[in-house]
């Protein structure tokens, strides 16, 4: 896909603050209890975060694509710091088409500026992929909502200001027609936190929070009530594409590096580019990396023009990962026993990108996505409720 000089621009920018400013500390920064605040207010600074929010809110009013553009860059030098990118274009979204302009305008400014930080919370413990079968509740209460429960694997969730989350205003029964949305700040009482030890990204963590009766005013209510579950299965179309372009950029990074190895590296007196049983592994990842680049890029394109991108979503987030994590696991063993230590970032970029094989959708939920677009619900629901 082609880009516009602005486009080629912007992209410039967050390419050097990348690779200049991220790229050194990528692996130092897993060792760090939290994400460093001035990286994202220096993000901010730069334009790079919310690009396609609008010029309201101090963003750039800009596409998808170019969204996407600084995704990849940012994930490029640090596959961790692009998540805050990601994130701020997803919830500020949502906050800018569902929430009061005052609500709208506090919030979306100051993720803008790198200051804030809005969680999403969708996940609970008895339900991952099954994201209308919520039991959080929010009992309304005169002007506030009361809100009981836990959201659990939130990325952010010991670092978060705030958060997007999705609770039960209905009747169980109701299904997604009970869901309600709403925007609460974490720093208030009858607020508790955790944070899981999970194998990678662990400067942006992941936890639980629960919620003792926390009072949300009426006006923290994101859209009208029981239309949650429509507002954020929109956003996912968008964030999939993100997250394919985070592990892109991560598989394009140890594809360059391991290039640049076999190039210098040396067996029975020639460089080890020479033999095909090492070149060729490495030319067809980077060329499955080049197709999937391409479909994210064609997708957020789709979603510009106004376009159905569902199914290019949902493609792109189950083979995005996956290609990028058997693309970075072969660099690794080009690397050899070289490869095999804790000294080169293949090790870390792996166990990164392993998490959003599960993360937003798994693969097999998004090949049910897929197919449901293909050949519609029924007909998909009618195979399997009479296989075999």
């Amino acid at each position: 896909m082609m880009f516009d000089e602005d486009q080629i621009a912007l992209r410039d920018v967050a390419r050097r603050f990348a690779r200049e400013k991220l790229r050194p500390d990528y692996q130092k920064r897993e060792s760090q209890p939290g994400i460093d605040r001035a990286l994202f207010q220096e993000m901010g600074s730069l334009g790079l975060i919310g690009v396609d929010l609008p010029e309201e809110y101090g963003g750039l009013g800009l596409s998808g694509v170019t969204a996407g553009i600084i995704t990849e860059e940012i994930a490029y030098g640090d596959f961790n710091v692009s998540y805050m990118q990601l994130l701020s274009s997803l919830m500020g979204a949502i906050i800018h088409a569902n929430a009061s302009p005052e609500l709208a305008r506090t919030w979306n400014s100051r993720i803008v500026a790198g200051e804030a930080i809005v969680a999403l919370g969708l996940t609970e413990p008895r339900g991952g992929s099954d994201a209308a079968n919520l039991q959080l509740k929010a009992r309304r209460v005169g002007d506030e909502y009361v809100l009981s429960g836990e959201k659990t694997s939130i990325t952010f969730a010991d670092q978060a200001d705030a958060i997007v989350l999705f609770a039960r205003t209905g009747k169980p029964e109701e299904g997604a027609r009970g869901i309600t949305a709403f925007l609460v700040d974490l720093d208030q009482k009858g607020v508790q936190r955790t944070r899981f030890n999970d194998v990678g990204s662990k400067i942006i963590g992941r936890g639980s929070v629960f919620f003792d009766d926390v009072q949300v005013p009426v006006e923290n209510r994101l859209g009208e009530e029981g239309k949650g579950f429509t507002q954020v299965m929109q956003g996912f179309d968008f964030s999939r594409i993100l997250i394919a372009l985070q592990c892109v950029a991560a598989a394009q990074a140890s594809i360059d590096e391991t290039w640049e190895y076999v190039k210098e590296r040396y067996t029975f007196g020639s460089p080890l580019a020479q033999y095909q049983g090492v070149s060729f592994p490495i030319v067809e990842f980077e060329t499955l990396i080049a197709a999937c680049r391409q479909l994210c890029y064609h997708g957020l394109a789709l979603r510009d023009a106004g376009q159905p991108h569902t199914t290019e979503a949902a493609m792109v987030k189950w083979m995005g990962p996956k290609t990028a994590f058997d693309a970075i696991h072969q660099c690794l063993l080009t690397f050899g026993h070289y490869g095999w230590s804790m000294d080169l970032p293949h090790q870390q970029r792996l166990r990164d990108v392993m998490g959003l094989e599960i993360g937003d959708g798994t693969a097999q939920i998004m090949k049910l996505i897929v197919a449901r677009e293909r050949v519609g619900r029924a007909a998909v629901q009618y195979a399997k409720e009479n296989k075999s």
